[in-house]
């Protein structure tokens, strides 16, 4: 958006203000700045993209229903993930009811899952588990990169849903480890033992690589 230099969000309180003033502007703004990574953390709890994207519209809708009852005891964006995840929980409740739990990657909790299998692969569109790492640093050389982008994104896409959700917020959205906790509402200590397995996971697919592009012929 013009009005907002290098494209940084004003302080919350303006921010706040301006939403409930109905100012299109800022709405247009946050939409531009959260809304794909939004998206990201929806889809570890649907189905599918399409309905990833009814999670954010629904979210968005919630936002502007909310706004003049917000509190202001957390950030805007923690108060708009929260409603996200809660959002996307219950739509993937109502996804497990319908569809065989075979489709369903668990990690623990009953009517928690991601879809499997299904979908695009590395290299997929906006949404998918292939967006996420396009944050991520990569190595110089455009030919590598894209390799490691692409498996990133495959280790991304393995992971078990909580593990997802947290390192996507901590590594991708840039989210704080109390942010996550409160969007979660998980422990931080869960959240740190979440966060290290999935690291570790996606460490160890990249270090698995680079011994393979390194070993002699």
């Amino acid at each position: 958006m013009g009005s907002f230099a290098g494209g940084a969000l004003p302080p919350d309180d303006v921010v706040v203000s301006a939403l409930r003033a109905g100012d299109e502007a800022m709405f247009a703004a946050l939409l531009d700045t959260w809304s794909r990574g939004m998206l990201r953390v929806a889809r570890s709890y649907v189905s599918t993209d399409h309905s990833a994207e009814e999670v954010v519209q629904d979210t968005w809708l919630a936002v502007i229903d909310g706004i003049d009852a917000f509190e202001q005891r957390s950030s805007v964006k923690t108060w708009v993930f929260r409603i996200l995840v809660n959002t996307a929980k219950k739509r993937g409740v109502r996804e497990s009811r319908t569809l065989p739990w075979s489709t369903f990657e668990q990690d623990g909790e009953p009517g928690q899952g991601s879809f499997r299998g299904r979908g695009r692969g590395p290299g997929q569109g906006p949404g998918g588990p292939a967006d996420p790492v396009a944050a991520w640093p990569t190595p110089e050389g455009e030919a590598l990169a894209g390799e490691v982008r692409a498996l990133i994104a495959e280790a991304l896409a393995r992971l078990p849903p909580r593990q997802r959700v947290v390192i996507s917020l901590r590594d991708v959205e840039g989210c704080t480890s109390d942010e996550v906790c409160e969007i979660l509402e998980i422990s931080p200590a869960n959240q740190r033992v979440l966060l290290h397995r999935a690291r570790t996971a996606v460490r160890g697919l990249l270090a698995s690589y680079y011994e393979s592009v390194t070993q002699p012929e």
